[in-house]
């Protein structure tokens, strides 16, 4: 039995694959110290390092430092140990029988073994601020951080955003893991985090505002960190939406799915619509894996239940909400898990990810039966570039499909319309045995008509950009390559072409850009298009 020392300690896995021992307090503690590791640990390491795993090898490689220090004289001896145990229970038996004390990483495993009135030192990362949130700016959605390469930023707004290199030098395989090892570390006891999915080599957690993927080898190529957050919180109101589509959504609209490519601002539409009904004294849940909503405390945010979201549909049901945002469905089992709660009579918000507006309702089709489409789905919000861009409303009718002459093919149809003009511009029906999606070619005539009728009455939707030394008027992607007519205080000051992606760019101390930075501020700017 070898005499109790205050200079004594046990060393685990976690301390050496993370070089914990480099930082300056862990220094301080074992200048001079006796450091113990048990043979278990080693061997651990050994079989691992064969395998190819990186974090065993820079334990080995930990291990040899150690050894060079006590060669040095900076600490007393290290020293490997035999032992009877296995797992944690081997850092008890040695620490006993040493009278030392035990260094680890891991703060579950400290308490656990402070429990058993053993002394423990843990080591692992402080508390505050994560390393990663370095790189975050007020503008930056999201950070992509992998080992051999530069750390990127996304910066800007969704449809809006930038990639910028934060610094050349690209990432040691050190660094990133260090700051893996933290974001995992520090998840596990912090209230503000959850460990949403938990694998072998890859985590997802929801930190705070952050929402991080961790990804390890041989998953990928090498170790990655993705943390995206959301950049602004916004309400309905600060979208260009008609007041027919907010009437609908107030009164009638119960089984909306909000869709777009992936980053257009869908889950921020989502979170504006959320808060849209809490105002209106409705009962909200959300269905999030991972959650990162941002809503209101009065606003309750679910995960799956035993790894399932069909569990939690169930205990749903019990609650009894008004409204449940199902964020990001994409197996069938969350499409079905809406088409239950929906026909059970429960206001449904889902979000999908797809290219294009009649997508969404294709990603229905085959999952739920023709005549219950527009009972499911009713409106589709289509979101790009952070703008609502398109709306259709779902119908269910008898009719001949348009093309067809013999009246005897007269079938269930359903009429996907515009939802501001009400024209039809899809029609869903079965033909044999396949289920037809098909583009109504209505007249143009028919078309412009509507669309000049609703134009004279509104002007074109547009959103002012103001830029250091340009002023940006965006009438988006629909209006590109057109003539438009801005008119200011009720009459004609200009006629210019938009770009190819709908923009009119002005100098901002250019003539016409002080007139309509001027009549934008007084609320007397309008556009429209050039009758020719």
């Amino acid at each position: 039995m070898h005499r109790e020392s205050k200079n004594s300690y046990v060393i685990d896995e976690i301390v050496l694959i993370h070089g914990l021992l480099r930082e300056e307090r862990a220094e301080r503690i074992i200048r001079g110290s006796e450091l113990i590791v048990p043979k278990g640990v080693v061997r651990q390491l050994e079989v691992l390092a064969s395998q190819g795993d990186r974090g065993a090898l820079a334990g080995l490689a930990e291990l040899a430092r150690l050894k060079d220090l006590e060669k040095k004289g900076e600490i007393a001896s290290l020293r490997i140990v035999e032992h009877g145990s296995s797992g944690v229970d081997a850092l008890e038996e040695v620490a006993k029988a040493a009278g030392s004390v035990i260094l680890t990483g891991d703060s579950i495993r400290a308490i656990a073994l402070g429990l058993k009135d053993l002394r423990v030192e843990y080591i692992g990362p402080p508390r505050g601020r994560l390393s990663v949130e370095q790189f975050f700016t007020e503008d930056t959605m999201s950070i992509h951080l992998k080992e051999g390469a530069p750390p990127l930023a996304k910066r800007g707004k969704p449809g809006e955003f930038r990639l910028v290199k934060l610094r050349e030098e690209p990432l040691t395989h050190q660094e990133i893991r260090k700051m893996a090892y933290e974001i995992i570390e520090r998840a596990k006891l912090d209230p503000s985090a959850f460990i949403e999915v938990r694998k072998k080599n890859a985590y997802v957690i929801q930190f705070g505002e952050y929402r991080i993927l961790v990804a390890f080898p041989p998953f990928s190529d090498g170790i990655e960190i993705t943390v995206v957050r959301p950049v602004v919180k916004v309400t309905l109101e600060d979208y260009d939406l008609s007041e027919k589509l907010k009437e609908r959504l107030a009164e009638k609209a119960e089984g909306v799915v909000i869709a777009g490519p992936p980053g257009a601002g869908k889950t921020t539409f989502a979170s504006a619509l959320a808060e849209f009904y809490r105002s209106l004294g409705k009962i909200v849940k959300t269905l999030e894996s991972p959650r990162d909503l941002m809503v209101g405390p009065e606003i309750t945010q679910y995960g799956k239940l035993d790894g399932s979201f069909e569990s939690t549909a169930d205990l749903l049901l019990l609650v009894r909400p008004d409204y449940v945002i199902f964020d990001e469905m994409r197996k069938t089992d969350d499409f079905m898990i809406f088409v239950d709660m929906r026909l059970a009579g429960i206001g449904m918000v889902g979000v999908v990810h797809c290219g294009a507006p009649i997508e969404a309702i294709q990603r229905f089709i085959g999952r739920v039966d023709l005549g219950l489409l527009p009972h499911v789905v009713d409106t589709v919000i289509f979101i790009q570039d952070g703008r609502v861009v398109k709306v259709y409303s779902l119908k269910i009718t008898v009719k001949l499909p348009t093309g067809m002459q013999d009246a005897s093919l007269a079938r269930p149809v359903v009429l996907v319309s515009d939802f501001e003009t009400g024209i039809p511009e899809y029609e869903i029906y079965t033909f044999g045995d396949e289920v037809v999606v098909m583009p109504v070619g209505r007249p143009r005539v028919r078309a412009r008509e509507a669309r000049v009728a609703r134009l004279e009455r509104e002007g074109l939707r547009y959103r002012l950009i103001r830029r250091k030394h340009t002023v940006v008027l965006d009438l988006g992607p629909e209006n590109a390559d057109q003539e438009i007519i801005i008119m200011v205080d009720g009459r004609e000051f200009v006629r210019l072409t938009t770009d190819s992606r709908g923009r009119i760019t002005l100098a901002r101390n250019s003539p016409a850009g002080r007139r309509i930075l001027e009549a934008a501020r007084r609320d007397r700017l309008s556009v429209f298009p050039s009758e020719d």
